[in-house]
């Protein structure tokens, strides 16, 4: 006997595959430049973020793209792709104004505000779309948010004491400065995106097919 899928679960199950696959295509980017760093003997680091110094600013641009090294990339890969997919799947719409926000907005505060160094890595970006998941599953309340934001937490939620200066090699400063952003546009976001559909059971289609019976006038 063969099983028919859904039509609404095989929409999100390509939904969530394409969410993934963009996500992926973006962290290779990231793979690529280090690899491209590595066999040139190039030092990028000097790309990054230099607060407050005009040749500094153009790391707003560069500094995501750059990583210390293949320590520090692996460990922004992974919740990258994982929260980037869970924000792709379940905030599309959202996402075209968060990610440009986390972008630029991210890095202009850093260059700004930040401590004398060179800022580089993808963190402040993860660390937006990290606040962002988790607010909004609390202001959406629907069940799509509430799990996104779910996964999120007990995969990630640990990370949320990043946003606190601990070692003097991590900017802390990239990651408030997501995060403050993910945060404010959660807010401002939330109805960005159509609530999912809800399901409805058997009994609850059987009551509305008797509601919508045209009972005879006599019987």
């Amino acid at each position: 006997m063969q099983t028919r899928t859904r039509p609404d679960t095989a929409a999100d199950a390509r939904r969530l595959r394409t969410a993934f696959g963009i996500t992926v295509s973006l962290a290779l980017l990231f793979w690529v430049v280090k690899f491209i760093e590595v066999a040139g003997d190039l030092e990028l680091t000097r790309f990054g973020i230099y607060p407050r110094s005009v040749g500094g600013l153009a790391g707003v641009l560069f500094a995501p793209f750059i990583h210390a090294s293949f320590t520090h990339l692996f460990a922004n890969t992974a919740p990258f792709v994982v929260i980037g997919t869970m924000l792709c799947y379940g905030y599309p719409r959202a996402l075209k104004l968060l990610l440009p926000s986390l972008y630029l907005g991210g890095g202009a505060a850093v260059w700004l505000f930040a401590r004398e160094a060179y800022h580089i890595g993808v963190s402040g970006i993860i660390f937006g779309m990290l606040f962002f998941v988790l607010t909004i599953g609390a202001l959406r309340w629907d069940r799509r948010a509430i799990a996104l934001s779910m996964v999120v937490f007990l995969l990630y939620g640990g990370m949320v004491w990043g946003i606190l200066p601990t070692l003097d090699e991590v900017s802390f400063e990239s990651h408030l400065s997501g995060a403050l952003i993910g945060l404010v546009l959660a807010f401002l976001l939330k109805n960005r995106d159509p609530e999912p559909p809800r399901k409805r059971y058997s009994w609850e289609l059987e009551e509305a097919e008797t509601d919508d019976f045209d009972w005879p006038d006599r019987f």
